[in-house]
């Protein structure tokens, strides 16, 4: 029997790794996401026919409450909320290691048997990365949902308390491992890694939480490989270290994309410290910026060729990819190239807006990413920016003190006419001035995102 059921997790593990080889492209993604329900599946149900399981009750029941939940969820969370959503995912997972590897550990220890070594340590990192990854994914949600504030929040001796939680968890963890049938010590470890998890993540802004959920879900991974150590279950190490590394691997990618550190994301994110030499807004915007009606921007798009569209998390909040993509149709039927250009953080988790644009079947061909767009758009007629800032903000290639300095943007500077679609001239989660607001070639359309591309399309039409 156990030789039946490791070769079925054999087989999933497969169909997890070919599931993330389908996920690199956006033209296998829909398979790959299929190959690894596929192989969730086979592994849950094999895990249900181990003749270790007794009684199928509260698992018939949690079964049931979370398909609810879980159905309810899918029905009633708003495309904007989806980092939200995939914050809490992530700490219920980190959770849910924690409590598995607990309980193991109580068992353990009620049954009077023996805990080797190895259990105990990946019980007591089981532990401390499960609790830092639910509270941790608490304090996202409720920063992107803004229950609390997305600003930092900083106070003095803040790196040295986290460097003290994080030792005193460590002693927890050796205390397990010397004396485990005080099951207590597991569950201060827990209390422990509770608080560094919030203490850790309430100095990050908003700007950097792409980064921050893609971190948590590498913990998440993490926590269920060592709980996977904890109950001997080879599915639950091959499928935690999977996420453990792809989420490390993608957290690389947005530090890269940013032009950061993964410390710096954590210690000195952005908007953690006040840029010394900014310049204010006054000085950037005053005399310097020109509105512009749909009737006007209609007549600069009636002529373009190229379009290169620019789109940020208010095209999400306005909720106007569709109308963005009947724009798109509008112009190329006119015999316009239109493309989109996707910064690698733009919006508030990774992917956002490919998610966003492929709800409204935007082809996956016209969506292309940061250096190809760059490449194209010196020779750009038009450049509309919808509700993105800092990730087109030329500071970050003008002024070393910028809080974004470094940062590779889309440059849509150097299009020949570039379209701003804002509600206001409000700063970005970095919270500093846009000089691309006041260039010469540059249009400001103030308006709704979707109330904006709806007269925009009425005026096209018009002409």
């Amino acid at each position: 029997m156990s030789a039946l059921i490791n070769l079925a997790y054999l087989l999933s593990a497969a169909l997890f790794i070919f599931g993330l080889k389908g996920l690199s492209h956006p033209r296998t993604a829909v398979r790959g996401n299929l190959l690894g329900a596929t192989g969730m599946l086979i592994a849950i149900v094999v895990t249900l026919l181990n003749r270790q399981i007794i009684d199928y009750k509260l698992i018939v029941a949690g079964l049931v409450v979370g398909s609810a939940i879980g159905a309810v969820l899918a029905l009633k969370v708003r495309m904007t909320a989806m980092p939200q959503m995939v914050a809490l995912l992530n700490g219920f997972g980190g959770a849910a290691s924690a409590l598995v590897a607990g309980a193991a550990l109580v068992e353990t220890m009620l049954a009077q048997q023996g805990a080797p070594v190895d259990m105990l340590v990946a019980t007591g990192a089981s532990g401390l990365i499960g609790g830092v990854t639910f509270w941790g994914s608490l304090v996202a949600f409720a920063k992107l949902e803004e229950i609390v504030s997305g600003a930092p929040v900083l106070f003095k001796g803040q790196h040295l308390l986290n460097g003290v939680l994080l030792a005193a968890a460590l002693v927890a963890c050796g205390l397990i491992v010397y004396e485990p049938a005080n099951t207590n010590w597991y569950w201060i470890l827990v209390a422990i890694a509770s608080v560094l998890g919030v203490l850790v993540t309430i100095p990050i802004g908003g700007a950097d939480m792409p980064v921050v959920i893609s971190l948590l879900n590498s913990y998440s991974g993490l926590a269920a490989a060592a709980t996977g150590f904890v109950l001997t279950n080879n599915m639950l190490i091959i499928a935690g270290s999977l996420v453990g590394a792809s989420g490390i691997i993608l957290t690389a990618i947005m530090c890269k994309a940013m032009n950061r550190s993964l410390a710096n994301v954590l210690f000195g994110g952005v908007g953690a410290v006040a840029p010394s030499a900014a310049a204010s807004a006054d000085a950037v915007y005053a005399g310097k910026i020109k509105a512009a009606s749909a009737e006007e921007i209609a007549m600069v798009l009636e002529n373009a060729r190229r379009v290169v569209i620019v789109p940020g998390y208010g095209l999400a909040v306005s909720q106007a990819q569709h109308s963005l993509r009947q724009l798109a149709d509008l112009l190329e039927a006119r015999g316009a190239e239109v493309v989109y250009g996707i910064h690698p953080v733009a919006g508030r988790m990774p992917g956002h807006m490919n998610v966003l644009l492929a709800e409204a079947e935007v082809p996956y061909e016209k969506l292309l990413e940061m250096e190809q767009v760059n490449a194209l758009l010196p020779q750009t007629d038009v450049a509309i920016v919808i509700g993105a800032n800092d990730v087109v903000n030329p500071v970050a290639r003008t002024d070393p003190n910028s809080p974004i300095a470094g940062m590779p943007i889309i440059d849509v500077d150097k299009a020949h006419t570039v379209v701003v679609v804002k509600r206001s001239l409000s700063p970005g989660f970095a919270g500093i001035p846009n000089p691309l607001f006041a260039a010469d070639n540059t249009l400001m359309f103030f308006s709704d995102g979707k109330k904006a591309v709806g007269d925009l399309i009425q005026a096209v039409k018009e002409l």
